[in-house]
């Protein structure tokens, strides 16, 4: 995984839309999918695409799968974003 896959995942629309969801909390795919006028299989290939680039990770708790925000790896985009505008990091 690297800053390709995690770029790519946030190039669209509706996975820019899963991320800000998900930054209130963790939620199932099927909580995901109600928020959103696709199938249950298109929001599941988003949600792959957002885990292979290391944005967000699941946990399985009995038969439901829940989705989490990874916060490190944007924590390591956005550093990298400021670094390559030029801001100090001290300055803030």
């Amino acid at each position: 995984m690297g800053f390709h896959e995690s770029l790519k995942a946030m190039s669209d629309k509706t996975r820019r839309e899963i991320l800000n969801m998900l930054k209130d909390g963790d939620m199932t795919a099927g909580d995901i999918a109600a928020r959103f006028s696709m199938t249950q299989a298109t929001v599941s290939h988003h949600l792959s695409v957002l885990k292979d680039g290391g944005l967000v990770t699941d946990r399985r708790n009995g038969k439901y799968i829940f989705y989490e925000l990874s916060t490190s790896v944007l924590e390591e985009i956005m550093a990298w974003l400021i670094e390559l505008k030029g801001v100090d990091q001290s300055e803030k």
